[in-house]
């Protein structure tokens, strides 16, 4: 199953700057924050009602606030939202698409930033955002035109590490056992 979703490609700030966002092989697209001015529970609830979970383990970033949210898209991806504290009142949204923490795929797939699912979601609940180029530091002021941005799925099947847990805890138990049996 792939994931397609667009990308700013070229952006523009209120100063008539122009700039195309970068992509390299090895970082992905450079990434584009939202902005809001709201606090961080309020917007914990409305991520929580739009259906994101916390996430249990991940690697925290500089200024982090609190744990990251995911939602469980088509199988297996899944879309990880972090929000950072900016000051003044601030609040940057990092969002992207990964294949789901199920599976352990996730250690070593590709992922992509995605920021038009982040604003479909404070467009429906009225929040005014920004979306910030950090490199730059400048708010974006028009989106020119758009990458097409497809993930595809992981050559080998997606495996879900729970179960494998599981599997392997009982033979080591069964393991265990007769070697307790034989002392």
């Amino acid at each position: 199953m792939e994931y397609m979703t667009s990308y700013p490609k070229t952006v523009s700030f209120l100063d008539g700057l122009m700039h195309r966002i970068n992509v390299d092989n090895k970082e992905g697209l450079e990434q584009l924050h939202i902005v809001v001015k709201k606090n961080f529970e309020e917007l914990l609830h409305i991520f929580k009602s739009e259906g994101f979970t916390k996430v249990k383990f991940e690697h925290k970033q500089p200024d982090q606030i609190g744990h990251g949210l995911n939602l469980k898209l088509k199988k297996p991806w899944e879309m990880h939202v972090r929000m950072v504290d900016l000051k003044k009142g601030l609040i940057g949204i990092h969002a992207e698409v990964e294949v789901s923490r199920d599976y352990l795929q996730h250690l070593f797939s590709q992922r992509t930033p995605v920021v038009y699912e982040i604003e479909e979601i404070l467009k429906k609940y009225q929040i005014e955002y920004n979306i910030w180029h950090d490199k730059i530091k400048k708010n974006v002021k028009t989106i020119v035109d758009n990458y097409k941005v497809k993930l595809s799925t992981p050559s080998i099947p997606v495996f879900a590490w729970k179960p494998m847990l599981f599997v392997i805890g009982t033979i080591g138990l069964f393991y265990l056992w007769k070697y307790i049996n034989t002392i």
